[in-house]
């Protein structure tokens, strides 16, 4: 390789800001003898003429399009290469993985929407779901005041991949629940009894259609069943006195389990996962 001056070529670093691409490529793809300087200064250094730059013009296009340095380098150098044949394949290939990207861009769509509004139904589906009592407004409350916990997070997840049949079959499990605690109520079951620590298992299990649930984050909200107006006015309405008996139940599962329900936390609930 012959030596010149600077004015007959250009540097790594000066190739490396007109093409886009870093210097220790440029360095690797010297070192592979994929594309090479043909000129160095007094002092070693490469220098690119204008044939080399074409070189790697080509070489930058065909990396952008997929293709790897070795298919690069029979595409540039074999002769007997079908360069259009090799540039359809390559085709076919970046259009499956735009359809890909567009799967995946729809997917957030709807995971962005999830965690703005909860449930990705209309108001009108949501009606049909979840009963003529259901309000539309609800998940944008819950948002405001719990859209920064993890709990919101997972129930966005979980909303993001749901129609309305599947928020459906939800819906028809949290109703056969209360029906079974109604009538183990008016059957008189006791709290610690194993069909009431059945019931809290299958409480559990419903509720993880939302998000996990841990047994002091059951407790908490056992506890909320029985003071908070909206949720106790559901179960008393279900029968007299039911969100106390619920509330009582579900402390005697904990209790069961190690757990005292008078110091449970819903932060401390983290504990049961280590």
């Amino acid at each position: 390789m012959p030596d010149t001056t600077d004015a007959d070529g250009l540097t790594v670093g000066q190739v490396s800001a007109r093409l886009g691409v870093t210097v220790r490529a440029l360095h690797h793809w010297d070192d592979i003898g994929l594309a090479q300087p043909s000129l160095r200064t007094a002092a070693g250094y490469r220098l690119y003429t204008a044939g080399d730059l074409e070189r790697l013009h080509r070489v930058v296009v065909y990396r952008e399009l997929g293709l790897g340095l070795d298919r690069i380098r029979t595409v540039l150098d074999d002769t007997t290469t079908d360069v259009l044949g090799a540039l359809r394949a390559q085709r076919t290939q970046v259009a499956e993985r735009i359809g890909r990207l567009q799967q995946l861009g729809a997917g957030l769509d709807r995971m962005i929407e999830a965690h703005e509004r909860g449930p990705l139904l209309t108001d009108g589906q949501q009606a049909a779901v979840f009963g003529p009592g259901w309000d539309p407004d609800g998940p944008a409350r819950a948002r405001r005041r719990y859209g920064d916990t993890t709990q919101w997070r997972q129930y966005a997840e979980r909303s993001a991949s749901r129609g309305a049949e599947e928020w459906q079959a939800v819906a028809d499990a949290v109703a056969g629940l209360d029906r079974a605690l109604g009538e183990a109520m008016d059957a008189g079951v006791l709290p610690g009894s194993p069909e009431a620590n059945r019931l809290v298992e299958r409480h559990r299990e419903v509720f993880a259609s939302y998000f996990p649930l841990t047994r002091q984050m059951q407790v908490c909200l056992g506890r909320m069943y029985e003071a908070d107006p909206g949720f106790a006015a559901h179960y008393n309405g279900i029968r007299p006195g039911l969100a106390m008996w619920f509330r009582r139940i579900i402390d005697a599962g904990a209790r069961a389990h190690g757990i005292d329900p008078d110091t449970a936390t819903w932060d401390g609930a983290q504990e049961e996962w280590r």
